[in-house]
């Protein structure tokens, strides 16, 4: 279903990734330029951090993804410096795109607590220049796709809150910009990627503990990467105006996370209470958008909550009596250890790996 619904929407395509050089962004640009789900004629990186797009560079310099453009001009990957809150630099790598995918923001919850003002900038009106852009330069982009997050719905924390911002701007483009089609994902924590405790956890296991828990009834979503990869390209293959495409995983509570991660280690781990606009729990949908969700296969799809995008579902049942939260299903110890060797997150899988490592890979 993925190949099939991805493959005609991507197919010689012009694909704009914007903070492709985050953890998203580069597995997203890896999956791109993989051939496995089509081919397209170009993939734009845009970000402002130099370093990591020169690590780009060098990582598929020879790889067979052809030439790897600096700036405008031909090869099939095309490296571009450029801030997501100016106006100007969105709107010039917006205007050489055919599809778009909004991987940028600022995703610490304390650091949005403490610089609010930072994350208003890149989680709203990022999104926002993104939009006037499509609006006022007369672009051929089709499909644009917004990354969000649990922590938008019902949101108690400024990442949470502006993220709602980001959703609510693209769904009402739909409406100013009727050529183009906004859609959104919204899902859990990222194993290993770098808004993901994980990676704290197991630094501190390696320094010895001890290892810092903020509620031991703490619950959260749990996903790899290539999970996140599917679910954005699922709303960009088949998502409606609008909708918010939420993907159906597992969740378990941080401290048995912690103790899968420690195993037969002697490190303490420690309760330290929660940080700065933590939840205890995560919700992925409230109970107000519940009457708005169907399924479709792996995933909920809310129907937008605007009248004028609002369509007939035919036969599709609404999905959910309540909400989805984190604190439902929980996964067992054992069953939290299992989804973690899965995806290659325990401590002594990565030191089997001579160096090659989680850490290695996100300092990349």
């Amino acid at each position: 279903m993925m190949e099939n619904s991805v493959k005609p929407v991507i197919e010689g395509k012009r694909i704009l990734v914007i903070g492709g050089t985050g953890s998203l962004g580069r597995a997203l640009v890896a999956r791109l330029l993989g051939g496995g789900i089509g081919v397209p004629a170009k993939v734009i990186v845009f970000s402002r951090d130099e370093a990591k797009q020169h690590a780009m560079r060098v990582q598929y310099s020879g790889s067979g993804a052809g030439r790897v453009a600096s700036g405008p001009g031909p090869g099939r990957l095309e490296l571009r410096l450029g801030d997501v809150r100016r106006f100007d630099d969105v709107a010039a790598a917006v205007r050489d795109a055919d599809l778009v995918i909004n991987a940028a923001g600022l995703k610490q919850v304390p650091s949005c607590e403490y610089f609010p003002e930072q994350a208003l900038l890149t989680n709203c009106l990022g999104p926002v220049n993104i939009v006037r852009a499509i609006r006022e330069t007369g672009t051929a982009v089709k499909v644009v796709v917004g990354v969000s997050t649990d922590k938008a719905c019902q949101p108690v924390n400024v990442m949470g809150m502006t993220k709602a911002v980001h959703e609510r701007v693209f769904a009402a483009a739909n409406l100013s910009c009727p050529a183009t089609r906004f859609v959104l994902t919204r899902y859990g924590n990222v194993l290993g990627s770098r808004g993901s405790v994980i990676p704290l956890f197991c630094q501190q296991i390696r320094q010895g503990g001890p290892v810092t828990v903020t509620a031991p009834e703490m619950t959260r979503f749990l996903m790899s990467l290539d999970q996140a990869v599917d679910c954005v390209l699922a709303a960009l293959g088949w998502g409606g105006p609008g909708e918010v495409i939420v993907p159906r995983i597992p969740s378990a509570t941080m401290l048995n996370v912690v103790k899968a991660l420690v195993g037969q280690r002697n490190v303490e781990i420690r309760i330290t209470g929660p940080r700065p606009g933590e939840k205890v729990h995560e919700v992925l949908i409230c109970e107000q958008e519940a009457a708005r969700t169907v399924r479709r296969g792996d995933y909920y799809a809310i129907r937008p909550l605007l009248p004028e995008l609002y369509q007939p579902g035919g036969d599709e049942p609404v999905a959910l009596q309540g909400p989805y939260s984190s604190a439902h299903g929980l996964l067992s110890l054992d069953q939290t250890r299992q989804l973690l060797d899965q995806h290659r997150m325990l401590p002594e899988q990565w030191e089997r790996s001579g160096g090659e490592n989680l850490f290695s890979r996100l300092a990349a």
